[in-house]
């Protein structure tokens, strides 16, 4: 089926949360006076940023029958957000999470999480989407840690490749969110075979390849950006050694490396910008990729449109909420060098 019959570009599967992002900015924690109401969740931002650019975005995550719910779902329609697949889980709660930003590189979360309704996404609510009508599934790495979920996932992903669809994975590693760190990784590796492009960041990659918690040091409860200690380059090639075709490493400032199963790698530069707020930067870049993807672009281009994307949020306050239309996107690159 030729791209334009499809309804979707792009299906993106996992968390939705209320972001409230520090009105304070380079206050400590304890010292905010008070804080912005945002969206946000992986999934949810890089449908947001796909939307904004112009790709027909869909979001299959659970709010809870509350008002947080009615906030996340009043903020994708007026996006332009399919919100067909998002149920509302009358047992569970809304996610929220609360953000601090002290630049340049320290951003406080904590995460609200038990009984999320994102979390109980089910076979049934994947089985809703018709797989024949979506061109890309997004998934995130959080939405593993438990069930039913977890299988919901791993549905989505055997779903979609018996459909032709391309799989993404954002490996997405958070790590407050695993009883046992070791099972991220041990969940990662059993889905990085069925998945065709994986996103992640040096720490995201080298958890995906965890073998004991001791790696994993988190400071100032920068859940987002642990110290994880490994091998990076024995990880890169044992992600592609499971059968991923395309495995995107994002390095902030410095860019992105892209790897592929031919052995092939290619350094692509990013923008360098001083940063206010460093979260939801890869889920911009995500985004941006996805649209270069998508529209046919060589993965240098369309790295090269991730990290536009990336270097324009981490200028603002916020993630979903700020995610570049196209035009923005386009000027941005067009003034600082071209793709």
């Amino acid at each position: 089926m030729e791209a334009s019959a499809k309804k979707y570009d792009v299906v993106t599967v996992g968390r939705s949360s209320i972001d409230l992002y520090s009105q304070d900015i380079g206050a400590d924690f304890v010292d905010i006076k008070g804080f912005d109401a945002f969206v946000g969740g992986s999934p949810l931002n890089i449908a947001t940023g796909c939307s904004r650019l112009g790709l027909r975005a869909a979001l299959l995550t659970g709010v809870g029958d509350d008002k947080v719910g009615d906030f996340i779902l009043n903020f994708l329609t007026k996006e332009n957000v399919e919100t067909a697949f998002i149920p509302r889980i009358p047992s569970a709660r809304s996610s929220a999470v609360v953000l601090g930003i002290q630049p340049p590189d320290t951003f406080p979360l904590v995460f609200y999480r038990n009984n999320a309704a994102d979390s109980q996404i089910t076979i049934d609510h994947v089985d809703a989407i018709d797989m024949d009508k979506v061109r890309l599934i997004e998934l995130s790495g959080t939405a593993l840690n438990m069930e039913p979920s977890r299988s919901a996932v791993f549905h989505a992903v055997e779903k979609a490749n018996a459909h032709g669809v391309t799989t993404l994975l954002d490996i997405d590693f958070r790590a407050d969110q695993w009883t046992d760190l070791r099972s991220f990784g041990i969940t990662i590796r059993a889905l990085l075979p069925q998945i065709k492009i994986a996103i992640g960041t040096e720490e995201e990659i080298l958890a995906a390849m965890l073998q004991d918690a001791s790696q994993v040091t988190i400071e100032q409860q920068q859940i987002s950006a642990p110290t994880i200690k490994g091998d990076i380059d024995k990880a890169i090639q044992h992600i592609l050694s499971l059968g991923v075709e395309v495995l995107v490493v994002k390095r902030g400032a410095t860019g992105a490396t892209v790897f592929d199963n031919r052995g092939e790698k290619e350094d692509v530069p990013g923008f360098p910008v001083i940063p206010l707020n460093i979260l939801g930067a890869g889920d911009a870049f995500a985004s941006g990729f996805i649209y270069g993807y998508l529209n046919g672009w060589d993965l240098y281009k369309s790295c090269r449109m991730g990290n536009a994307s990336g270097a324009q949020v981490v200028l603002q306050p916020g993630c979903a909420n700020f995610m570049p239309s196209l035009q923005e996107s386009l000027t941005f690159i067009e003034q600082h060098g071209g793709f």
